[in-house]
């Protein structure tokens, strides 16, 4: 049934103009198409439409830009369509008070799902950003995982809420959280990161909240802590995963109270401070383990952002390429091309180091390739060399087999064998299962001996033998 509303569609190409007539033709009673701002604005002078759909990039200028001085009505909500899917556009829509984006090519039922949603709604009350400030901020890939990344992105430009980001590790996990910080409200204000995995646990609340001269043994001089060194910006909480329950209970308080006290201080103090968290671990896993704590999860996973692992977007990865060629010639790195046949490779290739690990072959490339255009044949050593030439091991027990393969042969190669090759290898699996073990049960040695299956004695005179401190695996 036909409702009473005036859409206009500002779109220059025929075909999508006429596709999206045909259908949103029964969702208002006018539908006026024009093609250019000109024609946007001289339909405007005359008409007042209840839902503006627009395109970017335009034959007479930009979309997004031109539309806060065409004399729309504030209420008046619009849709932004684009081509260029990048997070410079999401965000740039998202300024204008737009009600969505959607990236080219979109979905048609999404399209009148949000077209509906829209008249129903009106115009979002946004904050104005500036389009000189910002930029792909890092952010590379027009992917569809990697638009509904930036759409998420651009919906956190006007609010403070708490962000959880997840990914498999060198998914850009940082990458996102400096994006949020550089096109949020605090992005005048600093940005401070701490990896809670890198922290022995004794010290992460003197790291988080600081401490006060004598607070303990070392403690010299009073020292801030992370929260108060991002006053007035982003707090950036990286491997939240691994963060030991006691300080889960702080930081969960801090969070409810938005106040905090040094370690050995008594004086409250607020704790002025978006948060964004990450972590690679499944946190509902943790969560019905028993080992992060469900208040704190729900406090944290407010907004949850999913990164795509490079598998899951192969589309990207020319595009990526080109950024790690650039970013390495700028550093000073030779110049690169790469032939067909040596892009093909990298894009079938399934990447379990993800976009970190791209970056870092792509630099090997631009060092040990003999000609300017990067070959095939250089793609396939660079990837046999670095342990990732195989149709694909994304499997653990392939990556294990894998790399003690590369370390046998050269092993061999270099000693002929010298009858410690079984003992050596044995030693340098033990030490790391042994500290991920210890890792995992927070240096707890008579829960490591059960989870590995061995007796603890034989535990603690294996530490001991492999120069192990179990405080500190």
């Amino acid at each position: 049934m036909t409702i009473d509303k005036t859409i206009l569609l500002v779109e220059d190409d025929p075909a999508i103009s006429l596709i999206i007539r045909e259908t949103l033709g029964d969702e208002c009673a006018l539908f006026a198409a024009v093609g250019s701002i000109a024609e946007r604005n001289a339909w405007l002078a005359d008409h007042r439409p209840d839902l503006i759909i627009t395109d970017v990039v335009l034959p007479d200028g930009d979309g997004i830009d031109s539309l806060p001085d065409a004399g729309v009505a504030p209420e008046t909500p619009v849709i932004v369509l684009s081509a260029q899917n990048t997070l410079d556009t999401a965000v740039r829509a998202q300024g204008i008070g737009s009600y969505d984006y959607l990236p080219k090519p979109f979905d048609l039922e999404e399209l009148t799902a949000s077209v509906r949603a829209a008249l129903a709604r009106g115009r979002q009350p946004l904050a104005k950003v500036d389009a000189a400030e910002t930029d792909s901020h890092g952010l590379i890939g027009r992917a569809p995982a990697m638009q509904a990344v930036y759409r998420t992105i651009a919906r956190l430009a006007s609010n403070d809420l708490a962000v959880l980001i997840l990914g498999e590790s060198g998914t850009g996990k940082e990458v996102v959280a400096r994006a949020i910080h550089a096109t949020g409200l605090r992005r005048n204000g600093p940005f401070v990161a701490i990896n809670m995995a890198a922290i022995p646990r004794e010290l992460i609340e003197a790291e988080l909240f600081g401490h006060e001269k004598g607070a303990f043994t070392g403690a010299h001089s009073r020292s801030a802590g992370r929260f108060e060194q991002a006053s007035g910006g982003t707090l950036f909480l990286d491997e939240i995963g691994d963060m030991p329950l006691e300080a889960q209970t702080r930081l969960l308080r801090v969070l409810q109270t938005n106040e905090y006290s040094t370690v050995g201080g008594s004086q409250a103090l607020k704790a002025d401070v978006r948060v964004v968290a990450a972590t690679h671990r499944e946190m509902r896993s943790l969560v019905a383990e028993g080992r992060f704590r469900e208040d704190l999860f729900y406090r944290l996973n407010v907004i949850p952002v999913s990164l795509p692992p490079l598998r899951d977007r192969r589309s990207d990865i020319a595009a990526l390429v080109r950024h790690f060629v650039d970013t390495g010639r700028q550093s000073g790195l030779p110049d690169r091309e790469f032939a067909p046949e040596a892009m093909q490779l990298l894009e079938r290739h399934d990447w379990p180091g993800n976009v970190r690990e791209l970056g870092n072959v792509v630099q090997r490339l631009a060092i040990l390739a003999r000609d300017t255009v990067v070959t095939a044949r250089d793609v396939e050593t660079v990837l046999r060399e670095s342990g990732g030439m195989a149709p694909a091991f994304t499997a653990p027990v392939d990556l294990i087999a894998h790399a003690v393969d590369d370390w046998v042969r050269e092993r061999m190669a270099a000693t002929d064998g010298d009858g410690a090759i079984h003992s050596d290898l044995e030693a340098i699996v033990e030490a790391a299962l042994f500290r991920r073990v210890l890792r995992e049960v927070r240096g707890n040695q008579l829960e490591a001996a059960r989870r590995l299956g061995i007796n603890r004695n034989t535990l603690r005179k294996r530490l001991g033998q492999l120069d192990i401190d179990p405080a500190h695996p």
